[in-house]
């Protein structure tokens, strides 16, 4: 048998198609643990900007925008621990990411105290309300193969009245789980994260950033990588690549690219690697204003591009699955940013929640929504007199409460309009919204990856007879590990790189928390609350 020889890797290029985090890890992996120089690494975004769905912008002249917050687990995120150990900080060279993180949480430990609300009132979350039957359903699902359960629905599995239970409302709006969303992974995420089962209420096993994450990971990230030498080519959107296959595989051997001056080609080599971001939670994100609502954009550059790679090799996997019902996939976010602090002054009162404790749902909200305010500032550039806080709704085709339309067709005037009617300071309207701005977002993808799914429908990171091409981030199948995470973007990357440069190193194993009896008996405790 023939052995495949490939040049030393000081000779050969990679390839990123995407500049989400999956990507920037990737492309670090590279430089940190394959010793691949800097220059040889190229990462083609057709934004100008880099970090995916880890975004954060904005001044307090022109408001500031996140379109999502991502919240971490120390006992969970191996492989994203790994990485940011070794990145420095921006503010001090001399400490890592992860060392500014730990000062900050050890500073601003998270505690719920108001996790959900109805009328005003504050509700015991801890309290989950769980039946003997919602039990049962719960060790059943942890007891059966993920294989057997296939694209069972959440809503098929449990009865109507786990919907309805303390638990679920907790669950659903800090994993972003609804009812048609697959069962197969809830059953992932309660065996990755049962360390937390106990405490979800006061969300104390949660970690955060300093700042929003972009200023806090991904500026971090991107120095590093530019200071050693990878290629950032922003307004490259890559809409298709030549992928030839043979008797012993598939090889990628050239990239195309759509630039402001027209098509570019990019040459690949065998030798040379290409590692592809599949899908894209925020693609075909669209922006409101405080008097606009956004659009609802119906596809995105990077499900067209595994449309057209998948369509000959369905190994690649069953796009169709995560990118054709937006209907179940979207929801919406909104960020205020407020120069008269009034009404966030309001929501700390009213929510008996510090900033940057936790989360706070409003049961009575047709929309359900809820709001998150973080430590302030949650902007490097943000001053001290300007407070920002931000929010998202599950339903927003329901009707709402207040403002007699549904949250996808309503202002960022109005959004605040519906807050206020549940934070019961509607009669100080317009003047508590005076000097405030809201940008409402639409995300049509925001939780594709939860669709039902088979195996298959999601790739390997590595597919079978693949020489020169892996797919990254929530849309490659990585077994026990949990999608909507930093993690599994991350894990994802390092798997690829290791696997493609047959390094001698090993990717983190997913912890087995589910092992430990102390786990298991605070668990069961809780499920009797």
């Amino acid at each position: 048998m023939t052995i495949q020889q490939h040049p030393h890797v000081t000779d050969r290029e990679a390839h990123f198609v995407g500049g989400g985090i999956a990507s920037l890890a990737g492309a670090a992996f590279l430089v940190r643990d394959g010793n691949m120089p800097g220059e040889n690494i190229h990462v083609y975004e057709k934004l100008d900007v880099v970090g995916g769905a880890m975004d954060g912008a904005g001044d307090p002249d022109e408001a500031y925008l996140i379109r999502g917050g991502r919240m971490f687990n120390y006992p969970a995120y191996e492989c994203t621990w790994d990485l940011f150990e070794t990145i420095p900080s921006l503010e001090d060279d001399s400490r890592s990411v992860k060392d500014v993180m730990d000062e900050f949480n050890e500073a601003h430990p998270s505690y719920a105290k108001t996790r959900l609300m109805r009328e005003g009132e504050r509700i015991d979350a801890g309290e989950y309300g769980l039946t003997r039957q919602h039990r049962q359903s719960i060790v059943r699902l942890l007891l059966t193969p993920e294989p057997r359960l296939g694209d069972t629905r959440i809503e098929e599995w449990f009865d109507e009245s786990f919907l309805e239970t303390n638990f679920w409302y907790v669950w659903a709006t800090i994993f972003a789980f609804q009812p048609w969303h697959s069962v197969a992974e809830v059953r992932r995420y309660m065996y990755r994260f049962l360390q937390e089962f106990p405490r979800l209420h006061t969300m104390e096993g949660i970690d955060r950033t300093k700042y929003n994450q972009y200023d806090s990971m991904i500026l971090p990230l991107r120095r590093w990588l530019e200071d050693r030498g990878v290629s950032f080519e922003y307004g490259h959107e890559v809409t298709d690549m030549d992928i030839v296959p043979s008797r012993t595989g598939r090889t990628v051997e050239q990239l195309y690219c759509e630039t402001d001056s027209g098509t570019e080609t990019v040459p690949v080599e065998p030798s040379d690697l290409v590692f592809v971001t599949n899908g894209s939670m925020t693609d075909g994100s669209s922006i409101g204003g405080m008097d606009e609502a956004p659009e609802l954009n119906e596809t995105g550059a990077s499900w067209e591009l595994w449309k057209s790679i998948a369509e000959d090799n369905p190994q690649f996997g069953n796009p169709s699955v995560f990118a054709d019902n937006v209907t179940e996939t979207k929801w919406e976010s909104f960020t205020v940013t407020l120069h008269n602090t009034e009404l966030f002054d309001h929501i700390v009162d009213f929510t008996n929640e510090e900033p940057g404790n936790g989360l706070v749902t409003y049961l009575g909200s047709n929309w359900l929504l809820s709001t998150v305010v973080a430590a302030q500032p949650h902007f490097a550039n943000q001053p001290d007199d300007v407070k920002v806080f931000w929010g998202y709704a599950l339903f927003p085709d329901r009707e709402g409460n207040y403002v007699e339309k549904p949250m996808s067709e309503c202002t960022g005037r109005e959004i605040l309009q519906e807050l206020c009617y549940h934070l019961q300071c509607e009669e100080r309207l317009p003047e508590i919204l005076d000097d405030v701005t809201c940008i409402p977002v639409m995300m049509p993808f925001i939780t594709a990856h939860f669709q039902p799914r088979e195996p298959g429908d999601r790739p390997d990171v590595v597919p079978d007879g693949s020489h020169n091409l892996a797919f990254l981030g929530q849309y490659a199948e990585q077994p026990r590990d949990v999608v909507f995470t930093v993690e599994y973007s991350v894990r994802s990357a390092m798997t690829a790189v290791y696997e493609m440069l047959d390094l001698d190193q090993e990717v983190p194993p997913v912890s087995k928390h589910y092992r430990e009896p102390g786990v298991i008996a605070d668990t069961v405790r809780a499920a009797y609350r």
